[in-house]
């Protein structure tokens, strides 16, 4: 299985708020994925952290 995208416990703090907590994530190469979640859930942070 090739890997485009593989994260471990990956967390994301803002001083005391904690945007995104362990998150794990493999997406495999060459695949469609949506990103989707409510308001404040911490799906921009967590591409923003992914693309550097």
């Amino acid at each position: 299985m090739d890997l485009a995208i593989e994260t471990f416990d990956l967390i994301k703090r803002y001083g005391s708020i904690v945007a995104v907590n362990k998150l794990n994530l493999q997406v495999k190469s060459n695949t469609i994925h949506g990103f989707l979640g409510p308001n404040g859930a911490g799906k921009t942070t967590t591409i923003k952290i992914l693309v550097g």
